[in-house]
């Protein structure tokens, strides 16, 4: 008779974290497979049913249910291997680090990687292993914006709430513009990609005209439609609305998600929104353009279409344009909420997509 297995119990809170342990895709995969030695023994396996689960041998499964038992989680990880003794004392290491957050060489506005190695003298590896294992990287640095918008959280809760539930018999439409989309053409012919190198072309570009985009994209549905025009003004705005206001059945209030910039705040477009009582406004806030479902799909545009597209006429990026709308027209992608009601039963020639 063998020595009894040492017993493993785990409440539902330590075989939470074991299961995290075992299922997270990051996880190393030896410590993925101590987990599920010990998962397994929870269970009440034997070690030899437990190691041809998990591919070790019996003893490796009971060293692993005696160190679980005696260390709990720390018992996945891996102990100090044998070696070197380490150079770098915990001192030193303080030191590099409050030199690379609180100080800057004065040739530079942060620490090149051998600048530092020469201030400490380390060598870069050193530094570079350091900064690595901390999560120090002094040659990165991320931009942010802080809208200073007073009403900032209560507009932003107005239309987070418009699109998660509309108000019954209401069309929530998020507009916005993307203007001077120019036609280009580059000076050389692409050099198409093949095995192992990207598709290449040249740097420089020749312009054959620009448009600008008005686009509405229902929130609940996800269907858009949208019109090119030569220019960006109140005066092609409101053409724009116009053409919403044909396309949307009279029974329906409508529910404009849109930003305060200048062609929206004109005399012409409050006096047309004031002879439509049925149109409501929502205005993002400042700095805020995120919030606005159409400047997604405008993300989308520019990398589907127009970044790497080549058009030698305004006429091409128009058509271009049209048919990535009609294709999202087709197959739209609804966001969190309830869907409207029918609102067109056809498409109306001017716009690209119903609404």
């Amino acid at each position: 008779m063998g020595k009894p297995a040492v017993a493993i119990e785990l409440s539902a809170e330590v075989r939470w974290e074991r299961e995290g342990v075992a299922g997270r895709r990051r996880t190393a995969q030896g410590v993925t497979r101590r987990a599920r030695s010990v998962l397994l023994a929870a269970v009440g396996l034997e070690n030899k049913e437990t190691c041809a689960e998990v591919a070790v041998d019996a003893n490796t499964a009971g060293k692993r249910r005696r160190r679980s038992a005696e260390r709990r989680l720390d018992g996945l990880m891996d102990e100090p291997r044998p070696g070197a003794p380490r150079q770098t004392g915990d001192a030193e290491i303080a030191g590099t680090v409050r030199l690379t957050l609180e100080a800057a060489p004065r040739h530079a506005a942060h620490w090149p990687l051998r600048s530092m190695a020469a201030a400490v003298g380390r060598a870069p590896s050193t530094i570079h292993r350091m900064w690595r294992a901390l999560g120090l990287p002094p040659h990165r640095a991320g931009t942010f914006k802080l809208s200073a918008d007073p009403l900032f959280a209560e507009k932003v809760r107005g239309i987070a709430g418009l699109y998660m539930a509309p108000p019954k018999r209401a069309l929530a439409l998020c507009v916005d513009a993307k203007s001077r989309i120019q036609a280009l053409d580059r000076t050389q012919p692409l050099l198409p990609m093949r095995p192992g190198q990207a598709e290449r072309r040249s740097h420089d570009g020749t312009r054959h005209g620009t448009l600008s985009l008005f686009a509405a994209l229902g929130a609940a549905a996800g269907t858009v439609t949208g019109k090119c025009f030569a220019r960006h003004r109140a005066r092609e705005f409101l053409k724009f609305l116009r053409e919403i206001e044909d396309n949307v059945l009279p029974n329906l209030d409508v529910r404009l998600v849109m930003d305060n910039s200048s062609p929206h705040q004109t005399p012409a477009i409050r006096a047309w929104l004031a002879r439509h009582p049925r149109w409501h406004v929502h205005f993002t806030p400042a700095s805020g353009s995120w919030i606005n479902q159409a400047a997604r799909f405008f993300a989308n545009l520019t990398e589907h279409q127009i970044r790497r597209g080549v058009r030698r006429s305004s006429r091409q990026l128009e058509t271009a344009i049209r048919d990535c709308i009609n294709t999202v027209s087709d197959d739209p992608k609804p966001s969190a909420g309830p869907r409207p009601q029918t609102t067109s039963s056809h498409r109306s020639s001017a716009s690209a997509g119903p609404l």
